[in-house]
């Protein structure tokens, strides 16, 4: 039986919002602003952006106006579900996580000659998100914890993960994108063009493109991966949904999976000429932070009755990317919603950066992280 998510309810940290949002679009496009008002109260820095989005999905079932549509057709470059192979091929990396991807620079000098004359429509303000919008922090663990559910990290963390590995050369991680068209910025400049949108169903540009980085790291590191790289947001309405069918088969077909990770990116603004980037800079170069999300149930969410697992994973991830890569982590978010995390006992959906960070910053965070997941999966293979 499928539980709620995506829309309404699930996406929220409130029932009373949910409603809210889900009755706005009966009420009228004037009770609008007071719902995202509201709602913005109970989510993270971001997330007011995020549901004016859901919004446009509740009330035509497309995307949100101001980004690019997707053909799940349309794009050479994507690859459909049902070719995607686990590979646990050594691949060969590049050593230096800093180097931008021969690939990506050639997009940035196209981008350099095509922005040359854009309008400067809105600034882009780098944060560092630290610490101090987190409630609850222990060592490199910090948690914003928006649930009505105690947190305690350090028992949280001394508590087992569900993670057995007897064969890194069967799949074991699924790395997939419910939201696949995201992308980025090109430039990194300190202003935005509404020309230039950050949606885009190519595979170069969007967030398979990010993915790739992760399972590189990861196969370099000898676990066999599946990237599932098809395009599941041609249209928002339904999208966690046909996610959860693909993540149902291949468990079918995969019994080993394990980790599911759901890769997206964030969307954070103050205004309609203000937006966020969240940025570290590590060894010496920009990279797009990253927040990872944990689900349980509560504020309306149901049906979730092992979300503990899922967070036991969260904390050790969370951990071990900020011992490896200090500044790499926003606080991670633990709240009322459950979007495909129920499909496993190590289910988590993360956010690369936001829609004004670059694709070279995303991906440079997408080669720390696979790097820092290797690491933490090494702990649970089991030893012959």
């Amino acid at each position: 039986m499928r539980s709620a998510k995506g829309i309404g309810i699930c996406i929220l940290s409130f029932s009373l919002v949910a409603a809210s949002a889900v009755t706005a679009p009966k009420i009228g496009e004037k009770v609008l602003p007071v719902v995202l008002a509201s709602a913005g109260l109970a989510l993270p820095e971001g997330g007011s952006s995020l549901l004016r989005g859901q919004i446009e999905e509740i009330k035509t079932g497309e995307l949100p106006q101001n980004e690019l549509s997707a053909s799940a057709t349309s794009s050479d470059a994507t690859r459909t579900a049902t070719q995607a192979q686990p590979s646990n091929t050594k691949q060969p990396v590049d050593d230096d996580l800093t180097k931008t991807p021969d690939d990506i620079q050639k997009l940035i000098e196209e981008a350099k000659k095509q922005l040359a004359n854009a309008s400067h429509d809105g600034k882009i303000i780098s944060r560092k998100y630290d610490n101090s919008g987190a409630t609850t922090t222990y060592g490199k663990v910090a948690v914003q914890n928006r649930t009505s559910q105690s947190m305690d990290i350090k028992k949280v963390l001394s508590e087992p993960v569900d993670l057995k590995i007897t064969d890194k050369s069967k799949p074991s991680v699924l790395i997939y994108h419910t939201h696949t068209t995201e992308s980025y910025q090109m430039l990194d400049t300190d202003w935005f063009t509404k020309s230039y949108q950050t949606r885009s169903n190519l595979a170069t540009r969007n967030m398979v493109r990010v993915g790739d980085e992760i399972v590189k790291q990861l196969e370099a590191a000898g676990f066999a991966v599946i990237h599932d790289t098809k395009i599941y947001d041609a249209t928002y309405n339904g999208a966690y949904y046909r996610s959860e069918d693909a993540i149902e088969a291949y468990q079918k077909k995969y019994p080993q999976l394990q980790v599911l990770l759901d890769i997206h990116r964030d969307a954070i603004q103050t205004n309609d000429t203000t937006r966020i980037k969240p940025v570290a800079t590590i060894n010496g170069k920009k990279a797009a932070q990253i927040m990872i999300i944990s689900g349980c149930e509560g504020g309306g969410v149901t049906n979730f009755p092992d979300w503990r697992y899922n967070l036991r994973f969260a904390t050790q991830l969370q951990k071990v990317c900020e011992e490896s890569y200090p500044g790499l982590m926003r606080p991670l978010y633990f709240c009322n919603r459950q979007y495909n995390m129920h499909k496993s006992h190590c289910s988590l959906l993360l956010e690369m950066g936001s829609d004004s960070n670059t694709l070279d910053e995303a991906a440079y965070s997408g080669r720390m992280l696979g790097k820092a997941l290797a690491q933490l999966l090494e702990n649970y293979v089991v030893k012959e």
